[in-house]
């Protein structure tokens, strides 16, 4: 019977077609349709059907304090959607968990003003205090952070993010700032910052214990810090770093290690700031091995003052900051410093200094990165006091061949008379009462010669980076890094440098008379034998190093001739103003949509659906019980049949959820196919199998006790592939929490997360052995927590699947436990899961498929069970062997952040499949951050020594947010892993690994 559709209201018709289609959010697919299932058009004698609005309009989220406040704040971050806004009230608040914002646009985080609501996350169980990820379009205004385990507020691939009025504050060493106390304590004077640590500090005493970062906006485009401040950062205070267009002013930061911080960033400016008691007032730089490389930043109309606190840092680069500086920059091209002023700083007002001081020349690992900063222009500035009291060394480190903490020792001792020029002779007089100061403008005067034999670097593909308007390559860490530095653009036909483009240019600052105008410290010539000696290299003594030391010798002194940065008595020209900074206006992307109202939610999840149907009207909502969906044959059970041809699927090499036996099933949509994409050939290298919408991937997580014989089930988590509005796919992911009501199982809709204690005893599938325990703390993450590991920028948007990829499905199936014995999914066909797709017409675009006696395709890339000596084919417990599987459950459990489009790109680590095994994979890489989640150590990974490694320690870590890795979904070490990933370092990596000289530096 055909209907007459002019009589019914367009959203009834519209809803009558999708249950016709028993589509999802436009996927395709059949079933699930009417009450009838037979998706019939409704008849004329049927009564319209009145379907209720689909989308609120923008909503506001009110939290108080009190003993609700975090469910409060958990509740509303994951129902924040576009023009939605999270409002908290005045006071003092206690939470222990993050506020995390992610995958939505247009929103707004406020209070009462900085003074007035204070957010304490001194026992937090996450990093972070706010986090907002893959944002487009947030404004966060009127709110102090306290105490915060890492960073206070991390902003990561947002796109317009306006941080205003706001506060990072740590109590520091001074005693907890709390309810009682905060009023007087969080306004922070700088009056007498302490030089040593023990030395008294009556404004604030700063910790090593405290977070990294204060205000931490990376890999973002289009920031605006202003009105804001930070307070004892372990790392630095207010940091833009790897993004497109900043501007921060209007700020303050003192007593963090690092006042404020431009990193990598690509159009920078200071303006109007206030940096005082840090280490370090302001810093414009590059490091190396991360996401972008920055160019072109502005510094204008900022007070450096009195940054004179010892340095505090823990590791990283940060942590060799000398005590006492305005401004520093390093490795970093095109700096405009003007209309600033710059006062009482103990080593020097700007020190100007190169890679090549750090790590000797042509020794910086990533050859993408230009060791020097060019282009440097420094004018109208006011400085006073500066170089009077230059730090100590850290013997410690120097008997180690760490030589960073002993570049002020050797400012000053290179800062010795020039007696070349009789008419210099007072001058000269005058600098030999300055031995052991510094002075105004420090350069370790090290320029880079033409390497003519170095070619233009290249993509992956062969072709050549793309460059800017002076021909200096434009590379990102999608890139390969080069055999060298490419710097020809620097120099003209005769090979002579390109001045003053490529060089720096210093005029009408007023310098005070109380101090030495410049230095040149000439790097570390002179200091040949000493170096030579310590880093235990007897080719010093042959004869070429025996002249290098006279060279040396013969130019150790510093000389003060600033005159050869005057651009234009030298060349007639100075170097060319900088453009200010300019943020376009915010422009909504439409990707996302409004919240779905509860009448519309509930309209399509109480839809009734005919037996062995999933409910796929429905998968367009976040139901609020799972059985709504109607994806088991039990309602209670998880782990029965699936509806609708869902596909069992188990990994060779899962993600540790505290020993949790999974069980995964992929439900394509009938009549679909997905399609087979595999990281080979550098095609698809961290995506998993592109699936159709309206697929659906179930994930339940049990703990078993086959001495008990029981089975607890804890969590299911769904990964639904929806369309936006603006016809956008993206993936939703659903957690749902199991309980008991009346005598039944019954999985809720938890948003919020949960915790549970839990216990298991099994025997593992892989390995035949035993694993029990038990844990008060299994942790079932939030919604939002849930994209963090799933989003990627090179995956559809939301919480995308990472573990399906071909490597870590070829092989037959197996479930994770014999509990089940053949019941339910146990008993699906234990063959090659690949070829059973194929087979069922749900995978289209693979190869025939080359199976071996073990249900293992030979023909394509696989993955190799972790836990399985000689699985990835090498003989067993032979070094390729424990590198395969380390490197298998590194890509399993920590890859997924860390490569250059994950969560972690930002940190330079990439533990990609296909990745070499050299600096950007840990081998003697430095952090990226200090703070306690570098454990105290210099490297990521130390050849021959987990003792040392970074790396090692986090994933042995328990019980403290800035260490553990992974930081989501275990509470509990993973001992064998923990086992392996030592003895990989311990016994197989050596100083044959590409940059293994590195922890040297």
């Amino acid at each position: 019977m055909t209907s007459d559709v002019s009589r019914y209201s367009p959203a009834a018709w519209l809803l009558a077609a999708v249950l016709a289609l028993s589509a999802c959010g436009g996927g395709g697919g059949s079933g699930g349709g009417g009450g009838s299932g037979d998706g019939a058009d409704p008849t004329p004698n049927q009564p319209e059907e009145e379907v209720p609005d689909r989308f609120t309009e923008g909503r506001t989220f009110r939290v108080e304090p009190g003993p609700d406040a975090t469910a409060d704040m958990v509740d509303a971050m994951i129902r924040l959607k576009p023009r939605d806004t999270l409002e908290f009230g005045c006071g003092y608040f206690e939470l222990d968990e993050g506020l995390l914002i992610q995958a939505t646009e247009n929103v707004r985080v406020k209070g009462c003003g900085k003074d007035k609501t204070v957010l304490s996350f001194r026992d937090s169980v996450n990093v972070t205090g706010l986090e907002a990820l893959n944002v487009r379009g947030l404004v966060v205004e009127g709110i102090t952070i306290l105490d915060s385990p890492g960073d206070a507020f991390k902003l990561k691939g947002v796109k317009w993010g306006t941080l205003r009025d706001v506060r990072a504050l740590w109590s520091g060493g001074g005693g907890a700032i709390t309810g009682d106390n905060y009023a007087q304590r969080i306004n922070v004077a700088c009056t007498a910052p302490p030089f040593n640590q023990g030395d008294p500090a009556p404004d604030y005493v700063p910790s090593s214990d405290s977070g990294r970062y204060g205000i931490y906006p990376v890999e973002s485009e289009n920031i605006l810090v202003e009105d804001s401040e930070s307070i004892g950062a372990s790392d630095a205070g207010i940091y833009v770093g790897q993004t497109n267009t900043a501007i921060i002013r209007d700020s303050r930061a003192a007593y963090n290690v690092m006042g404020f911080e431009i990193e990598n960033v690509q159009g920078g400016e200071y303006d109007n700031n206030v940096a005082e008691c840090n280490t370090g007032g302001f810093l414009i730089y590059d490091l190396e091995n991360i996401t972008q490389y920055g160019d072109t930043s502005v510094m204008v109309n900022n007070l450096a003052r009195n940054n004179n606190t010892y340095n505090f840092a823990h590791s990283g680069l940060v942590s060799v900051v000398p005590r006492g500086v305005g401004f520093i920059t390093l490795g970093y091209d095109n700096i405009e410093v003007f209309d600033n002023v710059f006062e009482d700083h103990s080593t020097a007002a700007v020190l100007y200094i190169s890679y090549e001081l750090i790590d000797g020349p042509g020794n910086t690992a990533d050859k993408k990165l230009d060791p020097y900063t060019e282009g440097l222009h420094i004018h109208d500035n006011v400085m006073t006091n500066s170089g009077y009291d230059l730090p100590p060394p850290d013997l410690q480190k120097t008997l180690a061949g760490d030589i960073e903490s002993v570049l002020p020792t050797l400012i000053g001792l290179k800062n010795l008379p020039t007696l070349n020029d009789p008419t210099e002779l007072l001058s000269s007089l005058r600098n030999l009462a300055n031995l052991g100061r510094g002075a105004h403008i420090i350069w370790d005067g090290l320029r880079d010669d033409l390497d003519a034999d170095c070619p233009y670097p290249v993509d992956a593909q062969g072709n050549p980076v793309p460059s800017d308007d002076n021909g200096k390559p434009i590379h990102t860490n999608e890139h390969p890094n080069p055999s060298c530095h490419y710097n020809a653009y620097k120099f003209d036909d005769q090979g002579e440098r390109k001045l003053p483009t490529w060089g720096s240019c210093f005029h009408d600052n007023e310098l005070s008379d109380d101090s030495a105008p410049y230095l040149n410290f000439h790097g570390t010539d002179g200091l040949e034998l000493v170096m030579g000696l310590l880093d235990q290299d007897l080719s010093i003594l042959t004869p070429g190093g025996l002249v290098d030391i006279i060279g040396g010798l013969l130019n150790f002194p510093s000389d003060t001739r600033l005159e050869d940065h005057d651009c234009q008595a030298r060349f007639g020209r100075v170097l060319e103003p900088l453009p200010r900074v300019e943020i376009p206006p915010f422009e909504p992307s439409g990707d996302y949509d409004p919240a779905t109202t509860e009448e519309y939610t509930n309209h399509l999840c109480e839809q009734e659906v005919a037996e062995g149907e999933i409910n796929r009207a429905a998968l367009e909502v976040d139901c609020p019980r799972l059985e709504q969906y109607n994806l088991f044959a039990d309602a209670d059970d998880p782990r029965s049949l699936p509806h609708e041809g869902g596909v069992p699927f188990v990994l060779n090499t899962k993600l540790f959820s505290d020993y949790a036996t999974k069980y995964r099933v992929a439900f394509i949509p009938p009549g679909e196919q997905a399609v087979y994409r595999d990281g080979q050939d550098g095609n698809n290298v961290n995506g998993a199998i592109d699936f159709p919408v309206g697929t659906v991937i179930a994930k339940t997580f049990a703990f078993t006790d086959e001495a008990n014989g029981s089975e607890e089930l804890v969590e299911t988590r769904l990964l639904i592939k929806r369309t936006s509005q603006s016809g956008k796919a993206f993936w939703a992911g659903l957690p749902y929490i199991w309980e008991q009501q009346d005598g039944e199982m019954v999985a809720r809709f938890a948003p919020g997360g949960g915790s549970r204690a839990v216990h298991w005893h099994y025997r593992d599938a892989n390995t035949g052995q035993v694993v029990s325990g038990e844990t008060a703390g299994y942790s079932v993450p939030n919604a939002n927590q849930c994209i963090t590991c799933h989003g990627n920028d090179d995956r559809p948007g939301g919480s995308a699947p990472i573990g399906p990829k071909p490597r870590n499905l070829n092989r037959a199936y197996q479930p994770e436990s014999s509990f089940m014995g053949t019941a339910g999914q146990a008993g699906f066909p234990r063959v090659n899961q690949l070829q059973y797709w194929i087979d069922q017409g749900l995978l289209a675009g693979a190869p025939d498929l080359e199976l071996d006696g073990q249900g293992v395709a030979t023909n394509i890339e696989r993955l190799p069970r972790w836990n399985v000596p000689g699985d990835g084919g090498a003989s067993a417990h032979s070094a390729a062997d424990v590198e395969q599987r380390v490197r298998a459950y590194l890509e399993v459990n920590c890859q997924h952040c860390h490569n250059d489009k994950g969560a972690a790109s930002n940190t330079g680590y990439y533990l990609d499949h296909y990745r070499a095994v050299d600096a950007g994979y840990g081998i003697c890489k430095k952090p990226t951050a200090t703070g306690g989640g570098s454990c105290g150590r210099q490297h990521v990974v130390v050849p021959g020594s987990s003792a040392d490694s970074i790396v090692a320690c986090r994933l042995a870590a328990e019980n403290d947010p800035q260490r553990m890795m992974p930081p989501i979904a275990r509470s509990v070490a993973h001992d064998e892993a923990s086992a392996l990933m030592n003895q990989w370092i311990d016994t197989v990596v050596d100083g044959e690994y590409t940059n293994a000289g590195g922890c040297a530096n």
